[in-house]
């Protein structure tokens, strides 16, 4: 673990200059309340926004928005995959009229968009590096009777533009007991992916690389893309499925019997599922699964569940599982890793 205390502290002091913003923006609530503030970012029927006198993201109901005012430039997306950028205003509607948001497109005409359509929304700027988003999780749990120790880190970060994204992930847990081998389990994951002129339709491209001790594995290196769907994209659910082709290289650690590194040619079929609360719950779950085709009959399955509460400003819990199977792993090397861990992060950037 210490290896990697370096990076996370790469992260945070990339990440605090992320995190101000100008407090010009506008919004009115249906209540009357008014706020000068910084608008982050809509997600999951939620509107993000930073007030100079309270400490970090505050939490309002998109639905009980009345009036709202900025001069950022927004990437904003709807529930039929259509995107748009530019500056946004939204008037108080007249009575018994839905409320809706008028975007002045950096290139193109204005447009009005009924409220109930726009999903999401995120700030873009000239300044490449305030477009940046992401987390940093953490968590260490003892137990005296065994002396068993646990170590968890996880970093995520983010780009998105505007038909298209990218972004990276790590994780490392570490397992030590008494008289016991420590166990160690390390995942890097680099994803982009970009809308096609059909909305909702995406092709993306994914590398994964995979350290664990528990199957034997020193790097598992998988490479693959295919084209993808949105299949929900709305303000309490985004689903999406891939399916595509990969190349999958393992080497594994040396034993009696000296094993060669394995290159598997292998489908992809790859879903992500995540479902929001406004009570600022966040459940994600990714799924992998690769079946060979160079060797017919073996497959792997990858999954990462994560669940996220946001707690205090910015700061969150959450509790999250990992999980690794080859139905075909050499003899002598366990087919499976599983786990789960709990800590708290933080989030930074718009999110």
């Amino acid at each position: 673990m210490k290896r990697h205390t370096g990076l996370l502290f790469f992260i945070l002091l990339f990440a605090a200059r992320l995190s101000a913003g100008e407090k010009t923006d506008i919004v009115i609530m249906k209540n009357g309340d008014h706020f000068t503030c910084e608008i982050k970012r809509l997600d999951a029927g939620v509107l993000l926004i930073s007030v100079a006198s309270m400490l970090g993201t505050q939490s309002v109901d998109w639905a009980d928005v009345q009036e709202l005012h900025s001069e950022r430039i927004f990437i904003i997306k709807t529930q039929n995959g259509a995107i748009y950028t530019g500056t946004i205003w939204m008037r108080q509607a007249a009575k018994d009229r839905p409320v809706s948001l008028e975007v002045f497109q950096v290139q193109g005409p204005s447009l009005t968009l009924d409220r109930a359509e726009v999903v999401r929304a995120e700030q873009s700027s000239e300044n490449v590096w305030e477009r940046f988003n992401g987390a940093i999780n953490s968590g260490v749990i003892y137990s005296k009777g065994n002396q068993n120790t646990q170590y968890s880190l996880g970093a995520e970060l983010k780009y998105p533009g505007e038909r298209w994204s990218a972004g990276a992930s790590f994780t490392s847990s570490l397992s030590k007991s008494s008289g016991v081998s420590a166990s160690t389990r390390n995942y890097g994951s680099l994803q982009a992916m970009k809308l096609l002129r059909w909305d909702n339709w995406f092709y993306a491209g994914l590398a994964d690389f995979l350290q664990s001790s528990e199957q034997g594995i020193t790097l598992q290196t998988v490479l693959g893309g295919g084209i993808g769907r949105y299949l929900t994209n709305t303000n309490r659910a985004q689903i999406s499925l891939l399916g595509g082709i990969a190349w999958q290289n393992t080497h594994y650690e040396q034993s009696t019997a000296n094993q060669p590194a394995q290159q598997v040619a292998a489908g992809l079929i790859a879903t992500q599922v995540s479902l929001f609360r406004f009570d600022k719950t966040h459940l994600d779950v990714t799924g992998t699964l690769l079946p060979a085709l160079s060797d017919p009959g073996r497959v792997r399955f990858t999954t990462n569940v994560g669940y996220y509460l946001k707690f205090w400003g910015d700061f969150t819990w959450n509790i999250s599982f990992y999980g690794n199977w080859d139905n075909r792993a050499p003899h002598g090397f366990s087919g499976s890793d599983y786990g789960t861990s709990t800590g708290v992060g933080w989030t930074f950037g718009n999110r």
